[in-house]
């Protein structure tokens, strides 16, 4: 039987991720110690009903899901916020948490391009030992030669500490003592910095001292040189996602779930259209976001000059 802990987790998505949504909760539900209730909110700003309500009946005694429209929160600030890359707007709006949901003190944020193998409270219950965020580092910037560059230079952090920011465990009474919403707000809304990694740039500078890093398989990029046996999340967070590309390093485990999903049909039909034309297209955006990396780097309107000064 539960005890009375809830687990606060949030996921945020558009209508175009929906379908990995559940393949996240479903998988994330199959793995998780019944010890505990599980409240799952799901960031958005308008999904198709018929999909929500798929997603819906993953719901037990255990785990209540909750999709939440977050559109009066951005309302002030949605023109400034990019479309960059693969990074939709939905990407902003865990920044927007601390704030919406002040009867949590500590929660988890969570990417809808993952697969959870491993029971999530352990990942919840990490101690941060009085650090605001928990997060493991970026592997795929850290083995990148243009993206080190541009967090060194840009933003000011070396990418041996450049975390992902797709899952985090959040203090969030540590977000609201040091106002990371509405510094986020100030700072977008004066400077607007041109970025690579939309928000992410943004949590790991104001952060940036009040990190805990965490062990990498909690956040197990599928890039085959890292060390990790036993993956508790895999992060499909490369261009090469396997719902887009044949023979994905650890795509097996996606196709695990999706198999039990009510959207497999739709997934197969997405990876049926995603063409030649489409893969080139995506292909020649990874190499624009490594030139365009570099270019940040030696652009005057950076956090590390404009910020700190150097």
């Amino acid at each position: 039987m539960a005890n009375n802990q809830i687990i606060p987790i949030f996921f945020s998505t558009d209508d175009n991720y929906v379908p990995f949504v559940d393949i996240s909760i479903r998988s994330l539900i199959e793995n998780a110690s019944r010890d505990y209730k599980y409240k799952i909110m799901v960031l958005n700003t308008g999904l198709n009903k018929e999909n929500t309500d798929k997603i819906l009946k993953l719901s037990d005694e255990n785990f209540e899901i909750e999709f939440v429209d977050v559109s009066p929160a951005i309302e002030g600030i949605k023109e400034k916020l990019k479309n960059i890359f693969h990074f939709g707007l939905a990407t902003y709006y865990r920044l927007f948490i601390e704030q919406m949901f002040p009867e949590y003190d500590k929660i988890l944020y969570l990417d809808c391009d993952i697969v959870v193998k491993g029971d999530i409270s352990k990942l919840y219950f990490t101690d941060l030992e009085g650090n605001w965020i928990g997060g493991v580092v970026e592997q795929f910037i850290l083995h990148t030669e243009e993206f080190s560059t541009y967090t060194r230079e840009a933003v000011g952090i070396e990418s041996k500490n450049y975390i992902n920011a797709g899952i985090m465990i959040i203090d969030l009474a540590k977000f609201r003592e040091n106002k990371i919403e509405d510094t986020f707000v100030e700072l977008i809304n004066k400077y607007n910095f041109e970025t690579i990694d939309p928000d992410q740039a943004y949590i790991n500078f104001l952060c940036r001292g009040h990190i805990k890093y965490l062990p990498v398989c909690w956040n197990r990029t599928p890039l085959e040189m890292i060390p990790c046996e036993n993956p508790q999340i895999i992060h499909y967070a490369l261009y090469k996602k396997p719902w887009q590309y044949d023979n994905v390093f650890l795509g097996e485990h996606f196709w695990e779930y999706a198999k039990k999903s009510p959207f497999y049909e739709n997934i197969l039909s997405i990876k049926e259209n995603f063409d030649d034309e489409k893969k080139a297209k995506k292909e020649q955006a990874g190499i624009q976001i490594k030139l365009d990396a570099l270019k940040i780097a030696e652009s005057d309107n950076t956090f590390k000059k404009v910020l700190l000064g150097v």
